[in-house]
């Protein structure tokens, strides 16, 4: 799949009015049934990729989505992977995100077994009820799933993959409800060439069958983050939004680039490799089902030091339209 999203927004549009770009605005006798009876508009925060044990300031990161989370009164929280390991070290990092008084929901990544530790370790250590979960919010019905499975060709590196059981498991998540879906993941369905699940296609089919199956678009949208990118696509109908990291874009030991003071490069020196973005990058995600539209407020920052296409050639190049230190605010029809 081109690495080219079917949707982005530029930084001086950041709010979308539908247009033809997306299929028209819907009217109400378009929309699926659920979103003329329920009748409950749903706002939750969502924040991607901290990493915690990449960043010096990661504690003051995360406090500033929680405080304004606290602010805006949203009926949930997720955070999208990337998080921290589960070691006593972290423990008052994993404080400030139990701060907040309302339901909080983790997806595990890539990044938060480091060092040694399980998937099970880290379940416990944050309290999922499991590796992948359902839960239902408001009359909708969101989905977690753990794309850290290890297929039985997998040749190294960082798994990515979603195995047979639990996409059983998704099949009868999906079989079993007749509210509308919202799917969150680490790594996204849409980039299976690029970091993304390994049989990323596999499991959007399950998510299309699904709709095919209700006659209506019953999987509304599939959340991800690990990309540190900012874009959303819009396949078969269901929408792929990859929420951009909280915290900076990878950029590797070929551009590394001291940031900050020499004191924090040596006691966090993966920074070096990282672009970092001056302020926390966090969204919030409204789905008004009485007038079929999800929106995202996202926040803008700036990248401290050298943006990654100064600091020299990359041999496939830099894609500036989704390489940007923000969050981009969007509104389009479920």
């Amino acid at each position: 799949m081109s690495d080219k999203p079917e949707f982005q927004l530029s930084n001086r549009r950041r709010f979308l009015k539908v247009s033809g770009s997306l299929g028209g605005t819907a009217l109400l006798s378009d929309w699926p049934a659920w979103a003329q009876d329920n009748r409950e508009t749903l706002r939750f925060g969502i924040i991607a990729d901290v990493h915690k044990d990449v960043m010096h300031d990661a504690d003051e990161r995360l406090s500033s989505f929680i405080d304004h989370m606290k602010k805006e009164r949203v009926d949930f929280i997720v955070q999208l992977g990337d998080f921290c390991v589960p070691k006593e070290a972290n423990q008052p990092f994993l404080d400030i995100w139990n701060s907040f008084s309302g339901p909080r929901y983790h997806v595990i990544g890539n990044h938060d077994t480091d060092g040694g530790y399980s998937r099970e370790q880290t379940v416990d250590w944050w309290k999922m009820p499991s590796r992948y979960y359902s839960f239902q919010q408001a009359g909708m019905q969101f989905i977690v799933l753990d794309g850290n499975d290890r297929p039985a060709d997998h040749a190294g590196g960082y798994p990515r993959y979603i195995a047979e059981d639990q996409l059983e498991w998704l099949r009868d998540q999906l079989d079993s409800t007749d509210l509308p879906v919202v799917v969150f993941v680490h790594q996204s369905l849409e980039r299976e060439s690029d970091g993304g699940v390994q049989n990323g296609a596999k499991v959007r089919q399950i998510l299309e069958d699904a709709n095919a199956s209700a006659g209506h678009r019953k999987v509304v949208a599939c959340f991800s983050g690990h990309h540190h990118r900012d874009y959303v696509r819009r396949i078969n109908d269901i929408l792929y939004p990859q929420i951009n990291s909280a915290s900076y874009h990878w950029v590797g030991a070929e551009f590394q680039h001291v940031r900050y003071s020499e004191a924090i490069d040596q006691a966090y020196p993966y920074i070096k490799y990282t672009v970092p973005y001056e302020n926390a990058l966090f969204a919030i995600v409204t789905i008004d089902p009485t007038k079929g539209f999800m929106s995202i407020e996202g926040k803008q920052s700036a990248f401290v030091g050298p943006a990654p296409w100064d600091l020299g050639p990359k041999p496939d190049g830099w894609d500036a339209p989704t390489l940007t230190p923000n969050i981009s605010t969007w509104k389009m029809p479920v």
